[in-house]
Order: structure tokens, then C-alpha cells, then sequence
């Protein structure tokens, strides 16, 4: 980018920052998961990456704190794609298992997370209403399952049998993502990826290409059977980009399989019991998150851990996970596509790699892109024919996530720093 292009793109941004009434700041990250330091390294500079229409960022409106229906919020309808056949199916795996297959040439980046204090901070929201349509289906638990798409799984209850994890760290820092359109209450999911910063699914901030913001989000860490033991977290602000907001981005199927079907929320901090603000990542700590192909294979094969609360599995009421292998899919977009038994409620969910307590090493040497708990992208879809047991998420590019949270960050350093 010539010096001239750089000038016009932050000439570009400022105007929206200003119109928007926030301020530019630079912002760094957060040591490493488990430690308390902090880290020299920086956000990727939106000036710097993908050229001046993906650097540009459409924020919402300023947030007011209102009201939220928790017991009767119900879930966004997930974006579904028509019945995945078993020959595409082959297509994506033997392309992912063709030592011969082209890489991707990008080079990959990441942020590390943080584990947070722990303190808990528990509010009463009430349990879910139970819904009528999965009442008489009871929860099975599907280890190495999968549906016609021939994608194996296995999803089950995050929380173990009796003890739950809700509130240990890295599964609080994942949560359900309540908000409103017009006077209706949706549930989706979401996740912490600094202090102050959740990332989940542009669809759970604005309907592709109709040009408004849905309201009201409140972002409640660990969520578990109507109890908040981090607190609901309101929203200031969300933040996605123009190509999603004006319906113009890249998608195999318009509205549903998109390239950036990415937003991030800024949350708004509360005070502590030393009266000062304090945001939710504290408490929880965050994930680690990463970009173009971090965690992937030069075939395009990953492992992922995907979170989230869809309705059809609880009734939404607890943290589900489902573990499987994802696979990069040209004609998806770009999207990890995996198996997985989850459904709406469930969008917006991270998709994590190396997800867990790390183990010391004691004999062994890591692997490349050893990074824990790291998110490289959110569920985005599912498959219209729920037999088919098929998901994806947009992936995560140097022109969607980092230019987004680079955004957020200048705006609200201090939910970053």
C-alpha cells in the first residue's frame, strides 16, 4: 500500500470514528492464557490490511441499557443451506487429504488469551421457558456420530457428571448472547476474546444486507440454567463490516454461506467493589483468537472445539460441545465445515483449537500452532435437512476479525488494554 493509500484509508476511518463520536487509540494485547503479564503485541493496524473497502467497519448505534426478556427469548433461526450430499462430502475430505492440494498463501497470525480472576458475580435471570417443539425429544449424547452429510462428531454437555465447568476457565469464557428485534427477545452465542471485547456471528448483530442493527445485547458469560455467575454484560457498541452490513459480501449462498459472517461486540463496564469499571474478561478471562488458516494444515484440516447453547439440545439451558474435525471448503467460501448436532441458539459459538488445560510437557515437544484455547471462527450455519448433522463458520482473515477488534479497540481502548 502506497504511503498516499494509507493516508486515504485512515482519512476514510476517521471520519467514521468522528461521525460515530469515538476517539482513535492504539491498543496491545494480553499476556498469555494462565499468566498475569502483559504482552507487547499488537492488534493488526486496519490501515495496514486489505486495502481501504475491507479496513472500513460499520458500527452500531450507541447502546442504552434496557430491558431483556431471559425467560422467553428464543433462538435467532440459524442461516441453513440446502441438503449437503455424500458426493460433496468426499469432494471437501479427499481435496483436504490430497497432499497435492494448493495452500493457501497467507501468512497466520494470532492473539493470545488470558484466564481471568474467577470471581464470581451471580445474578438470577431465570430459567428458559421449555419449548414445545423439543419437549417430548429427550438429550442423546452423539460420540462418534454423524448424519447423512457423513461428517463424524461427538456432542454432548459441556458440563461433567455431577460437577459443572460453567465457571471454570476456559469454558466461562464463552457465554449466551441474549438481544432484542423490535419486541421480541433471540438467543445466540458468543464469546470473550479481551476484557472487554466479545466476538459472535454478524447475523446475531444485523440481517445480511438489510442495513439495520438489531438492539439491546446482553452478553452473559457461563450461562447455566438461568443463573449468570458473571453477571449479564450490556453491549456499547457492535461492530461488523460494510460488505455484510449492504448484503454485498462474498457468499456461496447469499445471506447464509458468507466469507465474513463476523461482528464484535464492545461491552459495557461495570463497577467493582472497589467502585471502579471492571469488564467482564477480568472475571472470566478470554480466548485466544486467530486468523487466516492459524490451526490448519497446508491441506486445510483442523480440530475444533465448537460451544455454544442451541435450543434443540437442554432446551438452550446449558453449555453444549461437540469435538470434530473441520475442513476448509472452497465452495463454502472459505468455510470450516464440520459435523456437529447443534442448531439455532448455537450461533455465533466459538470454534476453538488446542481447547483446554494445557498439560506440562514432560517428555514431548509441541506442534505447530500450539496456541490453547484459541478461536478461528464462530457458527455461521447449518444445514436445512437436520439429518444431515452439518455446520460451518466464516473463517477468520486478516480483512474481517482484526480489522474489527483494531476498531473496537481505538474506540474503546480501555476494553482492550
Amino acid at each position: 500500500m502506497t504511503k498516499n493509500e494509507n493516508h486515504s484509508v485512515w482519512t476514510a476511518i476517521m471520519a467514521l470514528v468522528l461521525a460515530m463520536g469515538g476517539a482513535s487509540c492504539n491498543s496491545s494485547g494480553r499476556g498469555e492464557a494462565g499468566t498475569a503479564g502483559r504482552s507487547a503485541a499488537t492488534a493488526p493496524s486496519a490501515s495496514g490490511i486489505g486495502g481501504a473497502t475491507s479496513a472500513l467497519t460499520s458500527a452500531s448505534p450507541l447502546q442504552a441499557t434496557g430491558t431483556m426478556d431471559f425467560v422467553t427469548a428464543v433462538p435467532l433461526p440459524l442461516p441453513k443451506t440446502p441438503a449437503y450430499t455424500a458426493a460433496q462430502t468426499t469432494a471437501d475430505v479427499a481435496n483436504a487429504i490430497n497432499i497435492l492440494s494448493t495452500a493457501v498463501n497467507v501468512t497466520a497470525g494470532n492473539e493470545s488469551g488470558s484466564k481471568g480472576a474467577g470471581t464470581l458475580l451471580t445474578e438470577p435471570l431465570g430459567v428458559p421457558l421449555p419449548r414445545t417443539e423439543n419437549s417430548a425429544s429427550p438429550l442423546v449424547a452423539a460420540p462418534a456420530d454423524s448424519g447423512t452429510a457423513g461428517l463424524a462428531f461427538s456432542t454432548a454437555r459441556a458440563d461433567l457428571d455431577p460437577a459443572p465447568v460453567n465457571d471454570q476457565y476456559p469454558y466461562r469464557a464463552a457465554g449466551k448472547l441474549f438481544f432484542n428485534i423490535e419486541n421480541n427477545s433471540y438467543i445466540c452465542s458468543a464469546s470473550l476474546i479481551k476484557k472487554g471485547i466479545a466476538v459472535t456471528a454478524a447475523h446475531c448483530v444485523s440481517e445480511f444486507g438489510r442495513r439495520k442493527y438489531y438492539n439491546g445485547w446482553q452478553f452473559v458469560p457461563g450461562y447455566s440454567n438461568g443463573i449468570a455467575p458473571y453477571g449479564a454484560w450490556s453491549v456499547s457498541k457492535a461492530y461488523i463490516l460494510p460488505s455484510y452490513y449492504d448484503g454485498t459480501d462474498e457468499c456461496a449462498q447469499s445471506g447464509v454461506v458468507c466469507r465474513d459472517d463476523v461482528a464484535v461486540l464492545v461491552l459495557t463496564p461495570k463497577p467493582g467493589t472497589d467502585s471502579q469499571p471492571h469488564y467482564a474478561g477480568e472475571y472470566t478471562g478470554w480466548f485466544a483468537y486467530g486468523w487466516n488458516s492459524e490451526g490448519f494444515t497446508p491441506q486445510g484440516i483442523t480440530h475444533v472445539t465448537q460451544l455454544g447453547y442451541p435450543t434443540c439440545l437442554d432446551n438452550g439451558r446449558f453449555m453444549e460441545r461437540n469435538d470434530a474435525q473441520g475442513v476448509s471448503s472452497a465452495q463454502f467460501s472459505g468455510n470450516t465445515v464440520a459435523g456437529s448436532l447443534m442448531c439455532g441458539g448455537s450461533s455465533g459459538g466459538p470454534w476453538l483449537i488446542n481447547f483446554g488445560k494445557q498439560p506440562q510437557l514432560t517428555g514431548t515437544a509441541l506442534g505447530f500452532s500450539p496456541m490453547p484455547n484459541e478461536v478461528i471462527g464462530v457458527t455461521s450455519w447449518g444445514a436445512s435437512d437436520t439429518s444431515v448433522k452439518r455446520m460451518g463458520a466464516s473463517p477468520f482473515l486478516d480483512t474481517n476479525l482484526p480489522v474489527l477488534v483494531n476498531r473496537a479497540c481505538a474506540d474503546y481502548p480501555a476494553a482492550c488494554n
